[in-house]
């Protein structure tokens, strides 16, 4: 993996290491502070801008273009939220994706299947283990986002999401978010509302670096990415990981997300 990753600064192949354990227990308190923690250049950065070039026109004639109209929960009605409440305010959403099958013997996919990357995220979500997904599509994407796309206010369903920029765009694409505006027993739509009107000052935003892994708690921190523009897309990658092995895609999230529930079309 050093070919692709920097194991001189982060030891993830060395998991019985003090270097280890001093890297987990600094992700879990920017974890438990900001609702994330960062790696900054954990891929190399010839890596990050090789891959980036390369799926560039793979990105104009075999992605799947998202656009979706949403609200931040993804949710057409919220039980007890009348349906024009502030909270509910619409937003569209647009990318180009890739899918795991689209690739082979690429550095993302090393990553993602390399056993002591699950292991050390694992630790860091203090988690006794994670799996990847039984599911070619939606076990990793690589996403693009050209001028004038976004992905708009939302809350995750995961708990934790995992990601790695490939390419930073010319402006824009920021990543924007509020931490903990809602908790497990109290949803504050008020608070949600406010936030969405531009109300809220603990709104913050953060521009990440190619090469960056950026692991964040996002089913209770609402987060955006700020519109792109100019000639450069914005293009990073998700990796999908559960605290059990073989989930997978019903057909119908498949079709929803990559416009297919099978094989792409050759």
């Amino acid at each position: 993996m050093r070919d692709i990753i920097d194991l001189d600064r982060y030891s993830l192949d060395q998991p019985d290491s003090d270097a280890w354990r001093a890297l987990v227990d600094r992700c879990r308190v920017d974890l438990a502070r900001d609702g994330m923690f960062n790696l900054e250049g954990l891929m190399l950065e010839d890596i990050a801008a090789k891959t980036a070039a390369e799926s560039a026109p793979r990105f104009a004639k075999e992605a799947f273009r998202h656009e979706r109209e949403h609200n931040i929960y993804f949710q057409d009605r919220i039980e007890g939220l009348a349906d024009d409440h502030p909270a509910l305010a619409r937003f569209q959403t647009s990318n180009l994706t890739l899918c795991a099958d689209q690739f082979k013997d690429d550095p993302l996919t090393r990553l993602y299947e390399w056993r002591m990357f699950s292991r050390f995220l694992a630790a860091t979500m203090d988690k006794p283990a994670l799996f990847t997904m039984d599911d070619p599509l939606a076990s990793w994407n690589l996403m693009s986002y050209d001028a004038g796309q976004a992905l708009n206010w939302h809350f995750d369903r995961s708990e934790f999401t995992t990601t790695m920029l490939m390419q930073a765009p010319d402006k824009g694409g920021e990543f924007i978010y509020r931490t903990d505006l809602r908790t497990h027993d109290d949803p504050n739509y008020d608070g949600v509302a406010r936030m969405l009107r531009g109300e809220d000052d603990q709104v913050q935003s953060l521009t990440l670096t190619p090469g960056t892994l950026n692991v964040f708690r996002g089913k209770n921190t609402p987060h955006r990415v700020g519109q792109v523009s100019g000639d450069k897309a914005r293009i990073i990658a998700v990796f999908s990981f559960y605290n059990r092995p073989g989930v997978r895609f019903s057909d119908a999230e498949r079709i929803g997300f990559y416009g297919r529930s099978g094989p792409p079309q050759t």
